[in-house]
């Protein structure tokens, strides 16, 4: 196997188990994540993603496009600018739900109060920013009306 198959074997294991535990993933301490759904910006290929996630208020969720602190965005992030309607998988009681949302990107202000949140729960998002010169984007899914 080569090193550029590791992350997709591993992502693979990931969705299995949140598919198969109602969205709860172990070594991500339970219902902390979601199946992102993207539409590759230039080859139309479809993809999932498994993602930290934060719950809001009006059922959508928050993600934080870090690549691991990486200098780059990550692929997903590109792929949902350019094709922001969506859906997600996100735990449930009994199952997986699939909430279809829309993505978008919130100003300075927002993105910067929203990404002092996300630090506060789940300090890791904090040290990725520390390890890069970009700001790392915050996402809004919105579910779709």
């Amino acid at each position: 196997m080569s090193s550029n198959d590791e992350p997709r074997d591993w992502n693979e294991q990931i969705i299995e188990e949140f598919r198969a535990n109602a969205g709860s993933v172990a070594q991500f301490g339970g219902k902390g994540l979601v199946l992102l759904h993207h539409t590759g910006a230039k080859s139309g290929t479809e993809y999932v993603s498994p993602l930290a996630g934060v719950p809001q208020p009006d059922g959508g969720w928050l993600i934080i496009a870090s690549n691991a602190g990486r200098a780059l965005n990550p692929a997903w992030f590109h792929n949902l600018r350019a094709n922001p309607r969506t859906r997600i998988e996100v735990p449930g009681d009994d199952a997986v739900r699939t909430v279809e949302v829309t993505a978008s990107v919130p100003g300075d202000a927002e993105r910067d109060r929203l990404f002092a949140e996300v630090v506060a729960r789940l300090p890791q998002f904090g040290e990725y920013q520390k390890g890069t010169s970009r700001k790392i984007p915050v996402v809004l899914l919105t579910p779709a009306s």
